[in-house]
């Protein structure tokens, strides 16, 4: 009987072992599991927030920052509140990150001044490298009509983009540039002058596309005519340079 009942209890003990062997496999396993999904979450996440962009940058330039409703832009974007919450303080800081992301140009000034050669082959660079970002035809068309809404309504999201865009692209770049194409001939208001006529011819063909497209229905801007674009504005404007650095020099 004694001997009967020691059986039982070390099979008994034998059982719990090897189950508790299981389980800590399969304890190890969802360890594992878990650690690699980790990253799915941060994925996740940074799509929704690009579809938010998204969406409030079409709202926005629809309807305007005040016109705008948090509530439509979850709906276009196909998110709740709480995501937006999550990503973003609230709608002015929304509305803030979408005009920055949509209207910087960043990348394509980063592109042309590691082209960088001598003056004129650093104008042209930057010329080009404008233009392509502007007419890029992948480029969503509420990216225009938004920042021709906040030319006419400025909002502070007009000062963020220009301290950490616009301001750095002149002082670091174009002026720069302009200053070692001209000689020294300039003070720094006339060399404003100048770079403001060079990126104003840029900006004509993204401004005035809808008159452009009126006035000449057959002309479709692509990678052909961006190239042509540029190369017309880098002469025209390296011609005009020329010019009047010659007659400062004569006076």
């Amino acid at each position: 009987m004694a001997a009967c009942l020691q059986a039982v209890l070390k099979r008994a003990y034998e059982t719990n072992v090897l189950l508790d062997s299981f389980k800590r496999l399969f304890e190890s396993h969802r360890v594992v599991t878990r650690e690699r999904r980790d990253p799915e979450p941060e994925v996740g996440e940074e799509n929704t927030r690009d579809r938010i962009l998204g969406a409030a940058g079409e709202v926005f330039a629809e309807q305007g920052f005040e016109g705008a409703t948090v509530r439509a832009i979850t709906e276009r974007a196909g998110v709740n509140l709480a995501a937006v919450n999550y990503h973003f303080r609230d709608k002015a800081e929304l509305y803030t990150r979408v005009v920055v992301d949509a209207c910087s140009a960043r990348t394509a000034f980063r592109e042309a001044m590691a082209e960088a050669g001598s003056p004129e082959e650093r104008l042209r660079s930057l010329i080009y490298r404008f233009l392509e970002y502007l007419l890029d035809p992948a480029r969503p068309d509420w990216k225009r009509r938004l920042m021709a809404r906040e030319m006419a309504n400025p909002t502070t999201a007009l000062d963020e983009l220009v301290e950490k865009n616009i301001r750095p692209l002149r002082d670091e770049f174009l002026i720069p540039t302009l200053r070692e194409l001209t000689g020294g001939c300039f003070n720094r208001r006339q060399l404003s002058y100048i770079g403001s006529s060079v990126m104003g011819q840029c900006l004509y063909f993204l401004q005035s596309r809808p008159i452009i497209d009126r006035l000449n229905p057959d002309f479709k801007i692509g990678k052909t005519e961006i190239t042509e674009i540029a190369e017309h504005i880098t002469r025209f404007s390296l011609g005009a340079i020329a010019e009047m650095t010659r007659q400062a020099r004569r006076s």
